[in-house]
Parts: C-alpha cells; sequence; structure tokens
C-alpha cells in the first residue's frame, strides 16, 4: 500500500484524526501539541498519527491536502487546517460546530473554557 492510500484510508476510517510530530500523550513540537492539547481538553476522541515514524507519511501527508506544514486535522475525511487555523477556530466557536454538525463528541464547557481564558481585554 503506498503512503497516499494508508492516509486515505486513515483520514477515511476515523472520526478525526492528527497528523503530528510525536503522539497525542508526547507531542514533539509546540504546534502538534497546541493542537493535541486543545483536542484532548476538549475530550475529543481522535486517532494520532506519529509522522516522525514514517518518512514516506510524513511527506505525503503535505501532497495530500496540499498544506505544507504538520499538524494537520482532519474532521470526517475533510482537511480541517494546521495549528493556526485550529487556534483561530477554537476561539471562535467555528471548531465546536464543524463537530456537533459532524456527530462527533466533544466537551462544551471545556471549549467554553478555553475561549474564556483567551478572552481578549
Amino acid at each position: 500500500m503506498s503512503a497516499h492510500d494508508t492516509i486515505d484510508a486513515t483520514v477515511k476510517g476515523n472520526e478525526v484524526v492528527l497528523f503530528m510530530k510525536g503522539t497525542s500523550s508526547m507531542p514533539q513540537c509546540g504546534f502538534s501539541s497546541r493542537v493535541a492539547g486543545v483536542l484532548n481538553y476538549m475530550a475529543v476522541p481522535y486517532k494520532d498519527v506519529n509522522v516522525l515514524e514514517d518518512e514516506e507519511i510524513r511527506q505525503g501527508i503535505k501532497s495530500y491536502s496540499d498544506w505544507p506544514t504538520i499538524p494537520q486535522l482532519y474532521v470526517k475525511g475533510e482537511f480541517v487546517g494546521g495549528c493556526d487555523i485550529v487556534t483561530e477556530m477554537v476561539l471562535s466557536g467555528e471548531l465546536d460546530t464543524l463537530l456537533a454538525e459532524n456527530g462527533v463528541a466533544f466537551d462544551k464547557e471545556a471549549a467554553d473554557r478555553v475561549r474564556e481564558a483567551n478572552k481578549q481585554e
């Protein structure tokens, strides 16, 4: 199976997937840590894929999404974005909407606490 086929099967076979450097419990870069931390805090069930374990997957995910950086978040087979986009979506409430519309469980109160803690004065 090619890297593209493996990526495609992973993206389509899981409700939420995070391609990241490291794992959900041990991220290996700050951007991956931020996205995994938010998903973990919001209790979003997701599959983590450590791109550091496979160079073909690490390069393949960039061409699969036509997005040059990692981490990359997918919900119900659709590319959502990287760290900056996911952060903006969390703070605006868009991620809550996307998850809810796709039937993905998450802790709404935790999401609200993230927004409250990041309010601009």
